[in-house]
């Protein structure tokens, strides 16, 4: 399991370091945003990558070698900075890292939790999957709506949905880990989990900044 944080670790930090650096370039932040804020093309490119190889890492994952999941989930984290960086130009440093200490001090104590306790957490994820698809869809309607208290619940909702992710997703990538044998899937299942654990701690870091963030 130790393998599983520190890749989640250096993927977070490659994404802080890719999103500070593009904000703070003009060149390289023209390039991906306008000055309204709205993505160019190369800029939707590096939105929807993400999510792009998120899918490809999910049904590929026995056809594609180690050392290209690997290749994959770097990309997938530098991707995520460029996406991110509009997070740092939105909301103000104080703020950011304020949140970013709540939210790696929840993690901390959840992932721990879902790590040692013994309540057996499989129960969970048909409700967790049900909840995702919710909160997705309300998030969509309120992209029409634009309503603030809307956006506050949704927020909250997000904060619990991710909280309890991040518990559930550390008791099944425990459980998986200890159970493979072989080497070479078992560093799949590393990188695999990792990238499960980041999105877990971004979202419920993106949704703690919506509820607790100052903008500038």
């Amino acid at each position: 399991m130790l393998g599983v944080y520190n890749y989640m670790a250096s993927g977070l930090l490659l994404t802080g370091i890719v999103a500070l650096w593009v904000a703070n370039t003009v060149g390289i932040r023209e390039l991906f945003f306008l000055a309204s804020g709205a993505p160019t093309g190369p800029g939707w490119i590096a939105i929807l990558s993400p999510l792009a190889l998120v899918f490809a890492l999910g049904f590929g994952i026995n056809r594609f070698s180690e050392r290209t999941i690997k290749a994959m989930f770097w990309s997938f984290a530098a991707l995520m900075g460029v996406s991110l960086s509009t997070v740092v130009l939105a909301y103000t440093g104080v703020s950011i890292a304020r949140t970013f200490f709540v939210a790696a001090s929840a993690f901390a104590g959840l992932s721990l939790w879902g790590y040692t306790t013994k309540k057996d957490l499989s129960a969970w994820g048909s409700f967790l999957i049900m909840g995702l698809l919710g909160l997705i869809i309300a998030m969509v309607v309120n992209m029409f709506l634009r309503s603030s208290t809307m956006d506050f619940v949704v927020s909250g909702v997000g904060v619990l949905l991710f909280a309890a992710l991040t518990a559930y997703d550390t008791q099944k990538i425990k459980n998986v880990y200890f159970e493979i044998a072989r080497n070479d899937i078992r560093g799949k299942a590393i990188v695999m989990g990792a990238l499960t654990l980041y999105l877990d701690f971004i979202n419920l870091f993106l949704f703690l900044l919506r509820l607790m963030g100052q903008r500038r």
